[in-house]
């Protein structure tokens, strides 16, 4: 007879995020196979990794364990590649996990199923009982608050099939969830300096299929927790963006805004009278463009249009500049290109406005970070694209940032989140200087 796991398909699509495209295989069920750890320790001998998923006063949490059982026997050692786990019960099951640091030890008895690590976490599950004992510290870390009194418990056991076997890559990439989720809450509590505005405004510019909607896009897949595409992205040689667009990020579906919009722009031309025209350029930094403005390559907006801003304030002016550049193109700009820029560059040093430098598209965002995700690997910062970068517009090099964005692909990568929401801290600290230099003004 079948048996029918309780964990949710959006439950195995965490899974999945973490750990790449891996299928999950139920071997043990607590309901039907029994509440017997001898039982599951035998389901589960030689099975290779493994997930222990326990349901218990409306929490579903456990242990991911890359080793496995080889012999019978009531204790045995499993390697450094473990993780505790969490799945937070919202739209998109977000998954919470603590990197074990030390070599974890299971063992048990008829009725009790022990994990416990060098580094004092540990998890005890009582089946007769019906009861969970959980290190405090790993339980506020989880975001999990098991209930004593709670007599309802479930707990499986499955495997980990199609996972990636090369040697570091569990500890890594849990490594950098646990980084990514540092970031998020750091782009969430993000407050505008000296609260000059409730929200600030970053323009995205750049010559045509360099990636600004193709960011604005990722930005806004992280904070739904899944993939999305509200911003029509293309590969043609001319711009497909032809309006000004404002966006707001919502956190989650029916969540609040944050405090920071992306404004997205017609692509830039080599060309005199295609793309964006530079002389839109003072009126997008003044907040003089309103949102779905529709762009004239060869005609720019004056006062005189009807939907043009005459008394902005400074909720309604652009606050930083990221120059967005396929950085695979970077090193073959045109001369007529770099005139444009120069000259866009200009307008901007003229306002004032914060300025840093987004390069996308980078081939593989896994050489991009130094082991602890917070500097860039000096091989990365050598590479002539950003050498150009600082050379053409004079930007430093902390402020010339590198991100891989969702053009692509279906799953979500903690990878790529770590550099898209480094990028955004880096734009916001540009913008706290701005704010800092108008207040001393």
């Amino acid at each position: 007879m079948a048996v029918t796991t309780t964990l949710t398909w959006n439950g195995e699509r965490s899974f999945q995020k973490l750990l790449g495209n891996v299928s999950l295989r139920l071997l043990y069920k607590s309901s039907v196979h029994g509440e017997n750890t001898v039982e599951m320790q035998n389901r589960c001998l030689c099975q290779g990794p493994i997930v222990t998923v326990i349901y218990h006063s409306n929490n579903i949490f456990g242990i991911f364990m890359l080793g496995h059982s080889s012999e019978k026997s009531k204790s045995f050692i499993e390697p450094n590649d473990s993780f505790f786990f969490s799945l937070q019960k919202n739209e998109t099951m977000e998954m919470k996990t603590v990197v074990l640091n030390s070599t974890v030890t299971i063992s048990y008895n008829t009725s009790e199923f022990n994990i416990s690590s060098y580094d004092k976490q540990y998890l005890v599950l009582n089946f007769s009982t019906k009861c969970i004992c959980i290190a405090r510290v790993l339980e506020q870390e989880l975001r999990i608050k098991c209930n004593p009194m709670f007599s309802s418990l479930e707990c499986e056991v499955f495997r980990v099939e199609g996972i990636k076997d090369e040697a570091g890559y569990i500890n890594r990439i849990t490594r950098a969830t646990q980084h990514r989720n540092r970031l998020l809450a750091d782009v969430r509590a993000y407050s505008p300096y000296a609260d000059l505005v409730s929200e600030i405004r970053i323009l995205l510019l750049g010559p045509v299929g360099s990636g600004k909607s193709s960011f604005f896009n990722s930005v806004k897949s992280i904070f739904q927790g899944h993939l999305t595409r509200q911003a029509i992205v293309g590969s043609d040689v001319t711009s497909i963006t032809e309006q000004y667009r404002i966006y707001s990020i919502k956190d989650g579906k029916n969540g609040q805004s944050l405090p920071f919009m992306l404004c997205d722009s017609m692509g830039l031309d080599e060309e005199e009278g295609v793309g964006l025209c530079v002389d839109d350029i003072p009126h997008i930094l003044k907040g003089c463009v309103p949102d779905r403005y529709e762009f004239s390559p060869q005609k720019p907006i004056t006062p005189n249009h009807p939907t043009f801003i005459t008394s902005p304030s400074l909720k309604d002016r652009i606050h930083c500049v990221a120059y967005v550049f396929d950085i695979n193109s970077m090193d073959n700009l045109c001369p007529k290109m770099m005139v444009k820029l120069k000259q866009i560059q200009k307008e901007v040093i003229n306002c004032g406005v914060a300025q840093v430098a987004l390069l996308t598209k980078v081939n593989n965002c896994n050489e991009v970070l130094q082991d602890n995700f917070l500097n860039m690997n000096k091989a990365m910062i050598s590479q002539s694209q950003i050498q150009n970068v600082n050379k053409i517009l004079g930007i430093p090099l902390s402020r010339i940032l590198v991100v891989e964005n969702y053009a692509s692909g279906r799953e979500m990568d903690p990878l790529k989140d770590i550099l898209i929401l480094s990028a955004l801290k880096q734009m916001f600290r540009a913008v706290d200087d701005f704010l800092e230099d108008l207040l001393l003004e």
